[in-house]
């Protein structure tokens, strides 16, 4: 069967953060990260035999013209597409300009819209496979079964009949092992277009360890809907997957990409494994992590075995707000982390939210308070900032609906996507929360920060991730100068 695996171009505000980015946001740098789990598609469909295309427009910086020219030569009998809340009218458009441009294709759309609500998208578009749940490698190898054999689909499929009408499988179970699967072909899918502005050495590459998150609580996180059973490789399994990307790709740094790697155990035997393998003496190894993972000996184990930039989500410094997003933190956890891995060594990178609706000015004052506390002593080397998105699906969504928080028709999707407020607000208009944002960007210009960063300044390597991270993050600040629109009317006024 013939697949395309396909990100169409969209339009919009900047360049879209679509792939692998767990709420969808416009950049006015483009930042390309690599999908990791549609890649794990695109790669056990074709070692299945299946004659698969892998597009992405968005990272390969292709216009419609090309899109409908690779389509038309191709002639696709199943194009499958990744979409969000903020673009997912395109999609349902784009759906219907494949179908006239390749008759009888099959499209089927995927991702955290579609699995916090399917029948929308069954109702409003003309999709013939809607897929609920994050496994979209065996739920697609389920699809080709089902349309080139008659197979049974799995759990968690929305299907059109014939008439129009649409039905489902039930829901979706996720209960293979992630081992099952090949490792992913990054020549198919072009893995090294990919990369964030913080990598530090070419060739970087990701990989996803689990999908998607031990702790898998946190309200606000659109994939805690998409993944509802953390599933993952063990330790042994990702090191074997390193040493491939070493040795047949010459990989100098990974990033995985696991809502957050697992502690414990599961974490010492990586860390041993890497060490015994000599992981730690080829590449750089950066993950998701949380504060209270961290204890004085893991760090010191970490380092050795070549850890170097850990994500740390802080969210808000205000301990309702803490407990409103069920992220189970308290501000002496967060302080105390960060001292431990930055004494070990490691580099920590923090991300914070502003404009909860329950939130006050000093609430979000706090909160930047204390990441100016942390950047400028040292206990912290990166962070990112944005502005509260109650995602279409999640408990935070429900939670806005049910009190009224948000502040316009809930289904006008285009304006989740982080260039403005969502939410009422307490006593913050919408222009000040979006420059609050870029206040946290700002930390990284001032002197106390900039002397510490000196201080690791130790080679040309050095010296070039530090001239390259200062352009994302001039990006950034130009990302929260203002609220943003794509067609020139004010986001107010719509």
């Amino acid at each position: 069967m013939r697949v395309m695996v396909t990100y169409p171009p969209l339009k919009g505000k900047g360049s879209p953060m679509l792939t692998q980015n767990r709420q969808f946001q416009w950049f006015h740098e483009p930042s390309y990260l690599y999908p990791c789990v549609p890649a794990s598609a695109a790669t056990l469909l074709q070692s299945l035999g299946h004659e698969v295309l892998w597009n992405d427009c968005i990272a390969e910086q292709k216009d419609m013209s090309q899109f409908l020219r690779l389509l038309r030569d191709f002639k696709p009998e199943l194009v499958a597409m990744e979409t969000k809340s903020p673009v997912v009218r395109q999609h349902w458009a784009l759906t219907e300009m494949i179908k006239s441009e390749v008759p009888g294709v099959k499209v089927v759309l995927f991702g955290d819209h579609i699995s916090g609500n399917p029948t929308e998208t069954m109702e409003k578009s003309q999709v013939d496979y809607c897929i609920t749940g994050g496994d979209y490698d065996f739920s697609l190898e389920s699809l080709v079964k089902h349309l080139t054999r008659g197979e049974s689909l799995d759990g968690g499929f929305y299907y059109r009949n014939s008439d129009g009408t649409y039905g489902t499988t039930g829901p979706y179970k996720g209960t293979r092992s992630l081992e099952e699967l090949p490792f992913t072909d990054r020549h198919l899918t072009n893995a090294h277009l990919y990369f964030e502005k913080w990598k530090k050495r070419l060739p970087f590459l990701w990989t996803m360890a689990g999908r998607d998150c031990p702790y898998g609580k946190c309200t606000f996180c659109s994939w805690t809907v998409t993944y509802p059973r953390f599933n993952t490789v063990s330790p042994e399994h990702l090191c074997n997957e390193m040493d491939m990307l070493i040795s047949k790709h010459g990989a100098r740094e990974i990033f995985d990409d696991t809502g957050a790697l697992p502690g414990g155990n599961w974490l010492n035997r990586l860390c041993t494994e890497m060490i015994d393998r000599k992981i730690n003496e080829k590449v750089i190894f950066d993950c998701n992590f949380r504060f209270d993972y961290f204890t004085e000996k893991n760090v010191q184990l970490m380092k050795k075995a070549g850890f170097r930039k850990l994500i740390l989500g802080i969210e808000s410094a205000s301990e309702r707000t803490i407990d409103i997003l069920d992220k189970d933190l308290t501000r002496e956890v967060i302080i105390e982390g960060c001292r431990m891995a930055s004494a070990a060594g490691l580099q920590p990178h923090l991300t914070m939210m502003v404009g909860y609706p329950w939130e006050t000015k000093e609430d979000a004052y706090e909160t930047l308070k204390l990441a100016r506390y942390l950047m400028h002593n040292g206990l912290a080397h990166h962070l990112q900032a944005t502005v509260v998105m109650p995602y279409p699906g999640t408990p935070l969504f429900r939670l806005c609906q049910e009190n009224g928080w948000i502040r316009f028709d809930e289904t006008e999707y285009e304006r989740y996507d982080m260039t403005e407020p969502v939410c009422v607000l307490t006593d913050m208009n919408q222009e000040e929360v979006v420059q609050m944002a870029g206040q946290f960007y700002k930390l990284y210009l001032h002197p106390k920060f900039l002397a510490h960063q000196l201080q690791h300044l130790n080679s040309l390597e050095d010296l070039d991730y530090m001239t390259r991270g200062a352009k994302a993050i001039w990006g950034h600040i130009k990302d929260f100068a203002k609220i943003r629109t794509w067609d020139g009317v004010p986001a107010q006024a719509k």
